[in-house]
């Protein structure tokens, strides 16, 4: 079983519906709550692998991916800027403005990672 909270902050110089769109840009279907720092939910990750494979990141995905395996969590930052566009760009955990911060809790943190970023060769997915 797999669980993704999504969480993001929203910044006094910000528009609390445009960082909501922004969330639902790359989670659709998430449960978003407001809360006193921003919004945070459970999310699915159909759009998200979706988005991974259009923008032709896999790579760089399973790179950040493994990253931010910690037991059987994984965790891993978006440029909240970027997703207001419904793209996905990986960034560092502290920015002035926060991240959209994405945590995956599994069973098999690995076995998620090949199932959402698969290994590629020559740019292409690799199917085993």
């Amino acid at each position: 079983m797999v669980t993704v909270l999504v969480s993001c902050p929203v910044c006094p110089s910000e528009d609390p519906e445009k960082v909501r769109d922004a969330v639902l840009n790359i989670f659709p279907n998430t449960s978003l709550e407001r809360t006193d720092r921003g919004f945070e939910g459970e999310a699915g990750t159909d759009r998200f692998c979706d988005l991974v494979r259009k923008q032709k990141i896999l790579d760089s995905t399973r790179s950040m991916m493994f990253k931010g395996i910690r037991g059987r969590t994984i965790t891993i930052h978006l440029n909240k800027q970027v997703a207001v566009v419904g793209k996905i760009s990986f960034t560092e955990p502290r920015t002035i403005l926060g991240t959209l911060a994405v945590t995956f809790d599994s069973d098999e943190p690995e076995a998620l990672i090949d199932k959402i970023a698969p290994r590629t060769v020559d740019g292409e997915e690799v199917r085993t």
